[in-house]
């Protein structure tokens, strides 16, 4: 199983200073944040694409290509990519591309994003969204798994004879997650292709994720990719963690009141009952990462929200080290401990290599 952390890429001021970092600091902490993360023995590194303010990630494959140079194993994704916004000509090109410089160390979540003015800043109507991803994706796949192509669509100008450069490395695409909270037809899609299925799962109760994962595993099954618990699962998750939960709770409080997505609503104690934001003790993270196995069964990435609200970077730090130190190696021995052997891994480009020469074996 993967674990790792996931950033949102916001620009927030720290309500216990009232100071807001500049974008040139915020992206000099990610970058530490990402470093980090491979230094305290963790998996993956994720980040967002915004366009708008508070966010600074309008470009994620050029943070990625800078941390693929500055990084030996760490697997380098994103949090959302807008298959919605962006033409997928060029993420194409950007993800090869990015997957040559890092080695294969690179997949991507796709997303329609939530943010409705950023569909007419590039020449969409939000009306379409659902449309728009599913068009988008076939089209990316094509480009991706053919060397030639020839395509006619809704949104976009026809291709005739078109070659995407540079082809993806080893010949294998970089393995695609759909992200979605609340769209029963993204999970469709994923299930349809035969990929992961990303679920936020920080601002719904279990219950609601449990539906859509669920969702996702029978129309995998439906399409012949495996039995429904070998489908490809991952999910987000917000922690905040102190020796003493008590301690967990004062400091991070005042964060959660003013932090851009979830604050001014329910109250801390209230929100973390009901979604899987968990605020205490290392072991609580543990039991509480744990529980999400009960109602999504096997899956193959964790990743958490450590860097959200305006955190100093100094703290987000020190959740790198107990993530590392006290949480993730207990959460990998639990969780191999309950796995079945016949429930996959999480896909690397090695693996997916390996998938595909045997196929190749076999078909001769």
């Amino acid at each position: 199983m993967q674990f790792g952390v996931f950033s949102v890429s916001d620009i927030t001021s720290d309500p216990t200073t009232g100071r807001a970092p500049s974008e040139a600091e915020r992206l000099a902490a990610v970058l530490r944040i990402a470093e980090k993360t491979e230094e305290v023995g963790l998996d993956v590194f994720a980040l967002g694409e915004h366009h708008n303010p508070p966010f600074f990630s309008s470009s994620p494959t050029t943070t990625l290509g800078y941390l693929a140079g500055r990084t030996q194993r760490l697997q380098l994704s994103t949090a959302t990519t807008l298959i919605t916004t962006n033409d997928p000509v060029k993420i194409a090109e950007d993800y090869a591309m990015l997957q040559h410089l890092a080695g294969g160390r690179v997949d991507l979540t796709l997303g329609r994003g939530n943010t409705g003015p950023v569909y007419p800043w590039f020449g969409q109507d939000i009306r379409q969204g659902i449309p728009l991803a599913i068009e988008n994706y076939a089209l990316l796949r094509r480009l991706w798994d053919e060397d030639v192509v020839d395509w006619e669509g809704r949104f976009r100008t026809p291709l005739q004879g078109f070659t995407s450069t540079p082809r993806p490395l080893d010949g294998v695409a970089p393995f695609v997650w759909h992200g979605s909270i609340r769209s029963p037809e993204i999970a469709e899609q994923a299930a349809y292709y035969g990929d992961g299925f990303f679920h936020n799962h920080i601002f719904w109760p279990a219950d609601h994720t449990r539906r859509m994962v669920d969702f996702y595993r029978r129309r995998f099954e439906h399409y012949g990719h495996g039995d429904a618990d070998q489908a490809i699962v991952g999910l987000g998750g917000q922690v905040f963690m102190r020796k003493n939960s008590q301690d967990a709770v004062r400091e991070f409080r005042p964060y959660f009141d003013e932090a851009p997505v979830y604050g001014h609503g329910p109250s801390l104690e209230d929100f973390a009952r009901e979604t899987p934001l968990t605020v205490g003790s290392p072991q609580q993270v543990i039991d509480r990462t744990l529980g999400f196995r009960d109602y999504v069964g096997d899956y193959q990435r964790q990743l958490f929200l450590v860097d959200h609200a305006g955190l100093p970077l100094k703290t987000v730090l020190e959740q790198l080290d107990m993530l590392g130190e006290e949480v993730v190696p207990v959460l990998r021995r639990e969780f191999a401990a309950l796995k079945p052997a016949h429930v996959p891994e999480a896909p690397t480009h090695e693996s997916l290599v390996a998938a595909r020469d045997t196929k190749i074996e076999v078909t001769v």
